[in-house]
């Protein structure tokens, strides 16, 4: 080997063992973002005590988060794509951090629920720079070995949320508990945005047009925010008008409309609609958004069927969601390294897996075994995690295998908002169905009614996914 293969050689080393650290910047933020989707839920009690807040605040402290997540997913996986990832992802990391500041400092519940939509606008931000940083730097094999230490960090981050805050509260007590639950954030957002500056890749410079589309902006916003505002208001019971719903049809029809017409002038689009002829992403993404349905509402009927019904702590409660926690991490890692060969099919296992520990759990909570449910679901639900695993992130290799790295953050923008909207919906349709039944049947009745929203969701997934799998092999067959 001469000296110019040689240092070509070791150049190739060093970029690649650069990939991993980037990637490890990107899990920690990708990790703490969706934590705070779930582990705000058992601080609610503290805050109340803490800050005297009232329902109405300790609502929004919740359902703002994931209002303001939401609406930010696509316009930023385009800034990401035009101005530059790494710029993004550290502009939003920033801003994460020093939102959890101004929440662990805030003085009044108004001051909270601001901290909190910041905090969401900043994860919203970030989350699609995350998988378009990915996209970009990783391919083949290794692009699934990536996604699949992601789809640990979505499955872990979802489930552990209940187990970490109830231990900060714990530790730290009730009145003042809550204001760990956001300081956590901050000594692990400083490291890794220093971290950052060193490893993330320099942005090129741009080619694509810098006009962001703000007509397709205001209207996809709008929609979004007519769409998922019920939808929040639904899961912690205060009313919104549904006619909102009519609103959001008639406003995303329109984006549809506009956006062709703005691509036809020769401009370049909030979103590129040519992304849903591609097969692997147009099911991909309706698979997830189905998947995220049945997925989130899992944790949100189990938690309040433990704590409320059963009398569990927050801490006892997030330790019987466990077993999902652990085969859901496991499972992922597995999965990154064998979807390279198994492709859909691999999510299809996932998927039946997925099913058969709900349909296991609710069937022996059907069987009323009281304080023990934590134990004699911890198998079903270890089913189910590993079956998860299986599922998200090999979904996601899949759904974005076939896409333009340039439009990475796009597409990722455009695939996690159907996971946002799926999250509220099956959110809705659980609490409401639980809620509903428990005003009659107690929490017995309660419980297998919320587990029927998440066996419905994750049944109508696998449909999708064997769906995809059968017109892929005809169109084979006809080759």
């Amino acid at each position: 080997m001469n000296q110019a293969e040689s240092a070509a050689r070791t150049a190739g080393e060093q970029e690649g063992a650069r990939r991993w650290r980037v990637l490890a910047v990107c899990l920690v933020a990708g990790f703490m973002t969706l934590l705070d989707v779930s582990i705000v839920n058992v601080a609610l009690p503290s805050i109340q005590q803490g800050l005297d807040a009232p329902a109405a605040a300790l609502s929004w402290v919740v359902s703002g988060y994931a209002l303001t997540f939401g609406l930010v997913l696509v316009p930023a996986g385009r800034l990401g794509d035009d101005r530059g990832r790494s710029r993004m992802f550290l502009v939003a990391l920033l801003t994460f951090t020093l939102a959890s500041a101004l929440a662990g400092f805030a003085m009044n519940p108004l001051w909270l629920v601001v901290a909190r939509l910041l905090q969401g606008v900043a994860g919203g931000l970030l989350n699609p720079q995350v998988l378009g940083l990915l996209q970009q730097l990783f391919h083949g094999r290794e692009r699934g070995k990536a996604f699949g230490l992601f789809g640990a960090v979505v499955g872990i981050s979802t489930a552990i949320g209940p187990l970490l805050g109830g231990l900060i509260i714990q530790l730290a007590g009730q009145e003042h508990g809550w204001r760990w639950v956001f300081f956590v954030n901050l000594p692990i957002g400083v490291a890794a945005v220093l971290y950052g500056l060193r490893v993330l890749p320099r942005d090129g410079a741009r080619t694509r047009s810098s006009s962001l589309d703000l007509v397709g902006v205001l209207l996809l916003g709008g929609g979004l925010l007519c769409l998922l505002l019920p939808l929040v208001e639904q899961e912690s019971g205060h009313g919104t008008p549904w006619y909102l719903l009519i609103i959001a049809v008639v406003l995303l029809a329109l984006f549809v409309a506009w956006e062709y017409w703005y691509r036809a002038r020769g401009h370049a689009p909030l979103v590129h609609l040519g992304l849903l002829k591609i097969r692997s992403y147009s099911f991909g993404a309706t698979l997830g958004l189905l998947y995220f349905a049945g997925f989130t509402s899992i944790f949100f009927v189990l938690a309040v069927y433990f704590q409320r019904g059963l009398g569990y702590s927050a801490l006892q409660a997030g330790l019987a969601l466990t077993p999902f926690a652990v085969g859901s991490a496991v499972a992922s890692g597995l999965g990154g390294r064998i979807v390279y060969r198994m492709g859909r099919k691999l999510v299809v296992i996932g998927l039946a897996a997925a099913l058969l520990g709900l349909l296991a759990t609710d069937l022996l909570l059907a069987m009323h075994p009281g304080p023990q449910a934590g134990w004699v679901t911890a198998l079903p639900l270890l089913i189910a995690g590993t079956g998860s695993g299986l599922v998200i992130s090999p979904n996601q290799t899949v759904t974005l295998s076939e896409i333009d790295s340039a439009y990475g953050g796009t597409a990722a923008g455009v695939q996690q908002t159907g996971q946002r909207i799926g999250s509220a919906v099956g959110t809705a349709a659980a609490s409401g169905l639980f809620f509903g039944t428990l005003a009659t049947g107690g929490f017995d009745a309660a419980i297998s009614s919320g587990l029927i929203v998440s066996v419905g969701f994750v049944a109508a997934a696998l449909v999708v996914a064997v769906a995809e799998l059968v017109l892929a092999n005809r169109t084979t067959e006809d080759l």
